[in-house]
């Protein structure tokens, strides 16, 4: 085996043996890192051209009744200063967005009671009739099959759940034994047998994970066929049980990146904030490496700051406008142009 042989078989056949995929990481080095990243962007550039889409998130709630061992929204950190923005909030969110040219709303939160089936509905139906040509995007965690089928039928058109792993054990060194590796892939084909679009993914540099655990999370992803894969660096909070543990690097989190583009060349692929975080360049080398997605902040200045899911979150003090704007010029210094179109997941095959 070698590293450029395997990827070209990737490109041919959209998959790879457990064994290849983790030979494929550790082997990793810079000439195979540069063959692979040209290879992503071919990809992307003859699916999507230079347009880049863009999601405004709005992030409405940072309870959440899990306690997830890396998350700084973790129900057990009680330095966290808690909030939930009311519906009109979230509708000037909206209006906000719209006027800016957003076309995507993504409603993400932690796992909060209050936000319960009926008041979720309506606020989906009320942005579903307010904008009627804006896709609907929700990230709201585990919920039941009955409430995934409520939210679509008013209105919702996509949810993103990441796995974080696909590995059990690993799961359950990052999460609290009432959570499972089971039940989150289970939520994940519900999502898909009702008719989301959906959306999955994983942390690179977690704690504990291996070249194995990312052949199991590859793997998975493949099986799943999501319309949307977000992955980012692990990247520590100062007030959960990971603090003190090493953060996941840029090197790999663009290595795998570069793979997904190839293994699923159709696929809506953020360049994450996380990314901006560990790097000032961060989203823009995503983007290089075969991402298609950024997603700025819509949400109020006045909460950013506290929807702190890990430290040195980026773009806490902007205004909307502000966001939109710096990564609009970002995206323009690599070759690249900010789209207002919805987006929406394509299909198909390309072989490049």
């Amino acid at each position: 085996m070698n590293t450029i042989t395997l990827i070209e078989k990737l490109n041919q056949e959209k998959q790879l043996e457990a064994e290849e995929w983790v030979f494929l990481i550790e082997n990793r080095d810079q000439p195979t890192a540069e063959y692979l990243c040209s290879l992503a962007q071919r990809i992307r550039q003859q699916r999507f051209g230079n347009r880049i889409y863009t999601r405004g998130l709005i992030e409405f709630t940072n309870y959440c009744k899990n306690n997830c061992y890396y998350c700084g929204i973790r129900r057990d950190n009680q330095k966290a200063e808690r909030y939930r923005l009311t519906q009109e909030q979230i509708l000037e969110c909206c209006r906000l967005g719209y006027e800016l040219g957003f076309r995507t709303f993504v409603l993400q939160g932690g796992e909060d009671g209050f936000f319960d089936d009926a008041r979720m509905e309506e606020i989906v139906r009320t942005i579903r009739r307010a904008y009627a040509d804006c896709a609907i995007t929700l990230s709201l965690g585990e919920r039941s099959y009955e409430s995934y089928q409520r939210l679509f039928a008013a209105g919702a058109d996509r949810y993103l759940l990441r796995h974080e792993t696909a590995d059990e054990v690993h799961y359950g060194k990052l999460h609290p034994p009432e959570l499972s590796a089971a039940n989150r892939k289970q939520c994940l084909y519900n999502l898909k047998k009702i008719g989301y679009q959906t959306g999955t993914g994983f942390m690179v540099g977690a704690p504990g994970q291996t070249a194995e655990c990312l052949a199991a999370d590859l793997d998975f992803i493949r099986q799943l066929n999501p319309q949307m894969v977000g992955i980012g660096p692990f990247v520590p909070h100062h007030d959960t049980p990971f603090a003190n543990q090493a953060g996941g690097t840029l090197e790999l989190t663009l290595y795998l990146l570069a793979l997904l583009r190839v293994m699923l060349p159709d696929v809506l692929l953020p360049a994450t904030t996380a990314l901006g975080t560990i790097d000032p360049k961060g989203r823009e080398l995503g983007i290089l490496a075969g991402a298609n997605v950024v997603m700025p902040n819509l949400s109020p200045v006045s909460v950013r700051k506290k929807y702190e899911l890990y430290d040195n979150k980026i773009c806490t003090g902007d205004e909307a406008a502000e966001c939109r704007q710096c990564l609009a010029r970002r995206m323009e210094s690599i070759g690249c142009q900010l789209t207002v179109e919805r987006g929406d997941y394509q299909g198909g095959n390309c072989d490049v």
